[in-house]
């Protein structure tokens, strides 16, 4: 048990790296989601982050008011307990998911543009074929990104199919 409580921690740490970079959280929220995510759907405690993530409470309070805010956590309480237990808001996943889908859209249309760009100078303006612009980068990354698409469209279904927990 002891080595798997380790190993969370180790993961907490990692995980609330990539999330301040990627969220642009502050370390503790961070670590927070990072907690989060790792204890699954049971939920977690602000009596169990505080001692675990050794924050003061009004830290740890702090920062679940902001990432409850950002709606990127919520909390469900249980029948004759009067804690709140945390978990990752489902919706805040699928929002990011959408995010990605647009972003890579907007790439793969500018990528589109540049190649029928390129396409109409090769066949107008340049005669000696050494010096036509290759298309197949093009090609194959509207073709990557395509695929990848349809991979996280498939993973947002099953999402908001309720197929799985987070």
């Amino acid at each position: 048990m002891d080595n798997i409580c380790k190993e969370k921690m180790r993961l907490v740490e990692k995980l609330g790296v990539h999330l301040e970079n990627r969220e642009k959280l502050a370390p503790v929220a961070a670590r927070i989601m990072a907690y989060i995510i790792l204890t699954g759907k049971k939920g977690t405690t602000f009596e169990e982050m505080v001692t675990i993530l050794c924050a003061s409470k009004s830290t740890i309070s702090t920062h679940l008011n902001h990432l409850q805010d950002l709606n990127k956590i919520e909390y469900f309480t249980k029948t004759g307990d009067r804690k709140k237990y945390f978990i990752i808001n489902k919706d805040s996943v699928i929002l990011h998911i959408d995010n990605i889908i647009h972003e890579w859209q907007e790439v793969r249309e500018l990528h589109i543009e540049i190649k029928n760009y390129k396409d109409a100078i090769n066949k107008e303006k340049i005669e000696n074929k050494d010096e036509k612009f290759d298309l197949n980068f093009h090609n194959d990354y509207i073709k990557f990104i395509d695929g990848a698409t349809a991979s996280i469209e498939e993973l947002r279904i099953k999402l908001t199919d309720n197929h799985f927990d987070i």
